[in-house]
């Protein structure tokens, strides 16, 4: 792996990155942390250990600038700082594992392989798209041609799953599951009247239509085909 360390005290560093370089990781080494965030967006490592007291900018505040830059980069913080609520804080601000000084080698190698062992952070959609339809779950709010939609909070949960199974029937007993979470039928015509005033809210005050009824199966969300 790829390692950047960003800690200041010269003992500390050498002995964790000489621990490193014989484990054959790539080790580099800064000991300010205005430095340490620079190159840990300029470059690409696949894990940062920081020590949060270090000049420039502290470690806490590097991780949550790193975080905030969208860096998912896996992050050890090596630290003197060891109360339950530093561990805490350190956690909350973006950091993976917390290990506090003065430590065992064979502990700090045994959690940097396991931080290794990790899948890659998967981005989540935020944004939902189908044609000029928009929905953004973060927002909470639902557009078509650069028209804002007011929808109620089951139609947007309802929106919300026929987007995500864009192009595939969805049925009946699905949407009762996944929108109403009902795992029985209710004998209503619950799915059917929000399918209606969704349809009124975004299909019918616009040309094309984008959701329609698949005879005997259940409703489709897709682009004109």
């Amino acid at each position: 792996m790829r390692i950047l360390l960003i800690e200041d005290d010269p003992a500390t560093a050498a002995y964790v990155s000489r621990g490193l370089s014989e484990q054959g990781h790539v080790c580099d080494v800064l000991g300010d942390g205005t430095d340490g965030l620079f190159q840990a967006t300029r470059e690409s490592y696949d894990l940062l250990v920081v020590d949060r007291m270090v000049p420039g900018i502290d470690g806490l505040s590097l991780v949550r600038a790193l975080r905030a830059a969208g860096r998912k980069t896996p992050v050890l913080f090596l630290t003197a700082i060891g109360g339950i609520n530093d561990r805490v804080e350190g956690l909350e601000a973006g950091g993976d594992d917390y290990l506090t000084k003065p430590f065992a080698f064979a502990e700090f190698l045994a959690r940097v392989n396991a931080l290794a062992r990790r899948p890659p952070v998967q981005d989540v959609k935020t944004v939902l798209r189908v044609a000029d339809l928009e929905l953004d779950l973060l927002r909470r709010t639902s557009s078509r041609a650069g028209q804002m939609i007011d929808l109620l909070p089951k139609e947007f949960t309802l929106l919300e799953v026929l987007m995500r199974n864009e192009g595939r029937v969805v049925t009946r007993t699905m949407l009762l599951e996944q929108v109403w979470d009902f795992h029985f039928d209710p004998k209503t015509s619950v799915v059917e009247t929000h399918i209606s005033r969704l349809r009124a809210k975004i299909d019918k005050p616009f040309p094309v239509a984008l959701l329609h009824t698949v005879k005997n199966m259940g409703y489709a969300l897709h682009a004109p085909r």
